[in-house]
């Protein structure tokens, strides 16, 4: 680890925005964070290089946070890439309580807005990140600028608001705030679009390669090679219908998330078409359940190999979380389900952050806030005025109820 240098940044540089949210209504504030690019490097972005990285969010956010009262420091994970980690005085020998939604965003390649317009329209405020997860940052933040310094100090929890860099991707901040505050927070409530409901399970992931072999020889005369592509599409149709069954068994049931999926996301092959191909990959996406954990669910795809005549094929995992699992008994659990307006306990099929910290950083953890993930990723993302506001109120509601 090594700290950020904002020195390094020019005065020009800068985000341009007014630090000060008395300047502000939650909406503007939200529309000004739009308006940082932050779009996550990885992949296909979609936009020019200086849109990408998170590390203008980080210092306009630390800004903030530091005019409410934070002692505010950057966590570079990757070069240009910070954590942003603000803790509030007065956390001392008490509960800690994290706050954490991400920096990053998807890319922005199709969008039919401006996505870094900020546009406010019909009630609405639109552009990348508004659901995901800028809107929940804001809530966040504005929710502890409405507490104001002294009632924070006073709560009878610590409060630290972190935002991660590259959830959209890994989650490499996530992973890195895990191993290095290992078990030294009480609960996190991860910042994503659930409508204000409480995620106390998402479905894990694992996301694997799997090439087949074959030999390779003139296309006139394919008798003499091993056809690589002929053989994985035998396996396809394998995975797609038995692994399917398998994966439906009572065992791995869950009465939040239902059963584990599997989808073929991509398949590559060959080198031209006169050759027989000697070689094939797919990449496939386990969506996993708590009945069925990252190790058991690869354990499980060796032996289905194995069994069908496919023990030759190489594996290789290219992004792996596992199920989130947070009981509902949890003390803060029990404190979001009496808030204002009964947030649900509800699973959801996607994963984020919650499940790094609780599973890597025994961190018990939920993901909750504004918005909601239909939003989440579209050519024109957006969420709702008084969904936001909600969301502010949602979390206050959440730290003076825990601070008790």
């Amino acid at each position: 680890m090594y700290a950020l240098q904002i020195g390094s940044l020019k005065r020009a540089q800068y985000p341009q925005m007014n630090y000060d949210l008395r300047e502000y209504e939650l909406k503007d504030f939200l529309s000004e964070l739009i308006k940082i690019p932050s779009v996550n490097p990885d992949g296909d972005p979609g936009t020019a290089l200086e849109n990408t990285g998170e590390k203008k969010i980080a210092i306009a956010l630390g800004e903030v946070l530091q005019n409410i009262g934070a002692e505010v420091q950057y966590d570079e994970v990757e070069r240009d890439r910070p954590n942003i980690i603000a803790k509030f005085p007065g956390s001392e020998n008490k509960p800690q309580i994290l706050l954490a939604p991400h920096l990053d965003t998807v890319g922005v390649g199709g969008m039919s807005i401006d996505p870094f317009g900020g546009t406010q329209e019909g009630g609405k405020i639109y552009g990348r990140g508004a659901s995901d997860t800028k809107g929940t940052a804001a809530a966040m933040i504005w929710a502890l600028y409405r507490m104001g310094l002294q009632k924070i100090k006073n709560l009878n929890v610590g409060v630290t608001f972190v935002g991660f860099m590259g959830e959209e991707t890994g989650q490499p901040g996530s992973r890195h705030f895990a191993r290095r505050y290992k078990g030294q927070y009480d609960f996190a409530l991860v910042g994503e679009p659930t409508g204000n409901n409480i995620v106390c399970r998402h479905k894990g992931t694992l996301w694997l390669i799997l090439e087949v072999l074959g030999k390779s020889a003139h296309g006139s005369t394919p008798e003499k090679g091993k056809n690589a592509i002929s053989k994985m599409s035998e396996l396809v149709i394998l995975l797609e219908t038995q692994l399917k069954k398998d994966l439906s068994a009572k065992a791995f049931h869950n009465e939040y998330l239902g059963y584990p999926t599997i989808n073929i996301g991509m398949i590559t092959g060959g080198t031209r078409t006169n050759i027989v191909p000697e070689h094939c990959k797919i990449e496939i996406d386990l969506r996993l359940t708590p009945e069925l954990k990252t190790t058991e669910a690869l354990k499980k795809i060796k032996s289905f190999l194995k069994q069908n005549g496919f023990s030759d094929t190489k594996i290789s995992t290219k992004l792996s979380c596992e199920p989130l699992n947070t009981k509902e008994t949890n003390p803060y659990v029990e404190t979001l389900k009496s808030l204002p307006n009964s947030p649900k306990v509800i699973g959801a099929p996607w994963f984020c952050d919650a499940a790094v910290l609780s599973s890597e950083g025994d961190i018990p953890a939920v993901a909750g806030g504004p918005g909601h993930i239909d939003q989440a990723h579209t050519a024109n993302e957006w969420i709702k005025e008084k969904d936001l506001e909600s969301g502010a109120d949602f979390y206050q509601n959440f730290l003076i109820s825990a601070g008790l």
